[in-house]
């Protein structure tokens, strides 16, 4: 190589080869920090507070021109309605709407809304979602397909009106056309779960239609609920778009309240609707103080507040309920799964007898909340069956007049409670809810099943059978809602094995 390309090689090494490379390797570092710091403080609990509020006043407009009740899509969308003006809550996923993988989810059947609809002739479900998207998914896919499998279900009739209704701004002819190819299969899924659909169908008047109401667009009309030839789901997206970046437009942040465990550091709807005006008022650096004394408060409440279990049909003797269920009732067993002892001087591992007249037989489960302890359950849901069952049997041999009455309980109540309590629906009661007379059917050993059949059934538990008894709980307790690795648990402690 030449002595004059080899100088021209180190001079085109030298040259700049990205903007980071003009500026001194200090101040390209402070530049970094610096973005990042006008970032975090956009996205600051104090701006997304004041976002929330400004949405949720966009919100009961909304509602004061239906005159239509609020329903929360949790978690986001009770971030938006102070509790005075929410009837109830829905559970519809956004990635039951997502592209490729739309879905009809049995696990979370909102039949709720069917009573809701009745005494309103219709509803508005609030939710939001992040810079980036007109609508989240929830409320332009996944509530049009459950709209359009409820109508198939209940109403035996083919139409425009009991049709699939997409938000045209959002959902492609193609896009829409795909999905409904899959409804036929999600019928046929809803179907399986042998719902009470005559009962369901009482409850409506007409087919269900969602209309959809956004803050950057017009208010649509809708019929007088007496001429109108269906029930309006209002699906209310309560933040306008941001097209530019998070700062773009004065500490507005659009969807806040969306992913709030990672931001709210413990805050709660709730709790941030009945302390608004101190929250709002606080700089940024007394925020985290304040949460975590609410925090510290709403745990206390929860465990010394009374709060009334719900009687899972067609059983008579199946509760599910929160820790404050435990002293709001006397019971005959309790199956509970806290880190706090349900009853004083009761020991952390196996079961209980009662060790007073007053107290009732207890199975503990000594297990945190959240991934933790549903995981902890693979271990111990076995228990449940040799515990229930000199129950059931003491019961049905002494032809007691009475049902017996068993909760299951865990510290929100609607997750590894609702865990537990499929168990024991799977495994003592038939199709009609009866509890089963069999006779013991476990290893005296090690405590599990031997077969895949329910003890005296004779019937398989498969995941249609778990499905049912779920569609059970889901009906009765509207605010179930089981993580996937709780209904892991659940297969593996009855199919698994």
């Amino acid at each position: 190589m030449s002595i004059q390309q080899s100088d021209l090689n180190c001079a085109t090494s030298s040259f700049p080869t990205s903007t980071a490379s003009l500026i001194f390797p200090s101040a390209s570092q402070s530049l970094s920090k610096t973005l990042s710091s006008l970032k975090s403080s956009t996205l600051s609990v104090r701006n997304r507070l004041s976002s929330i509020y400004q949405d949720s006043l966009f919100v009961q407009q909304v509602a004061n021109h239906y005159d239509l009740p609020l329903i929360a899509n949790e978690r986001c969308g009770s971030w938006y309605i102070p509790p005075e003006h929410k009837v109830g809550s829905a559970y519809f996923k956004s990635t039951d709407g997502h592209q490729g993988q739309w879905s009809f989810s049995t696990r979370r059947l909102n039949l709720q809304i069917l009573e809701l609809v009745r005494h309103h002739k219709g509803c508005i479900i609030v939710d939001s979602t992040r810079r980036g998207k007109s609508m989240p998914d929830a409320l332009s896919k996944t509530v049009p397909i459950w709209c359009a499998v409820m109508n198939r279900l209940l109403f035996d009739r083919q139409d425009q009106v009991i049709g699939l209704h997409s938000p045209t701004s959002v959902v492609t002819p193609s896009e829409r056309s795909q999905i409904e190819s899959r409804l036929d299969s999600f019928v046929s899924e809803a179907k399986r779960l042998q719902l009470n659909t005559s009962t369901l169908r009482q409850r409506l008047a007409g087919p269900l239609q969602p209309v959809f109401v956004t803050p950057d667009e017009p208010l649509p009309s809708l019929p007088s609920q007496a001429k109108a030839p269906y029930h309006p789901i209002v699906c209310l997206t309560s933040s306008h778009r941001v097209h530019g970046a998070e700062n773009s437009e004065d500490n507005y942040i659009q969807g806040a309240g969306d992913d709030s465990e990672g931001w709210s550091q413990g805050l709660t709807p709730a709790f941030f609707w009945r302390h608004k005006d101190t929250l709002m008022s606080a700089i940024d650096a007394e925020l985290p103080q304040l949460i975590a004394s609410f925090t510290a408060s709403a745990q206390t409440d929860l465990h010394s507040q009374r709060t009334a279990a719900t009687l899972i049909t067609p059983t008579t003797s199946i509760y599910i309920g929160s820790l404050g269920s435990i002293h709001s009732e006397t019971w005959d067993a309790v199956v509970c799964c806290s880190c706090t002892k349900p009853f004083p001087g009761l020991q952390q591992t196996g079961f209980q007898s009662a060790n007073a007249a007053s107290q009732p037989k207890v199975l503990h489960f000594p297990i945190p909340q959240g991934k933790l302890g549903s995981r902890a359950l693979r271990t111990r849901l076995h228990l449940i069956h040799p515990f229930l069952q000199p129950i059931f049997q003491s019961t049905i041999s002494e032809s007691a007049a009475k049902p017996l009455k068993i909760l299951f309980t865990c510290p929100t109540g609607v997750d590894i409670a609702i865990g537990t309590a499929l168990v024991a629906l799977c495994l003592f009661f038939d199709d009609d809810g009866n509890a089963l007379n069999f006779s013991a059917r476990a290893d005296k050993d090690t405590e599990v099943w031997t077969d895949r059949e329910i003890p005296g059934a004779g019937a398989m538990v498969d995941k249609t059978l778990i499905r049912r008894r779920l569609a059970w709980i889901t009906t009765a307790r509207s605010d179930a809602r089981p993580s996937r690795e709780t209904l892991q648990a659940v297969n593996t402690c009855l199919i698994g094995r």
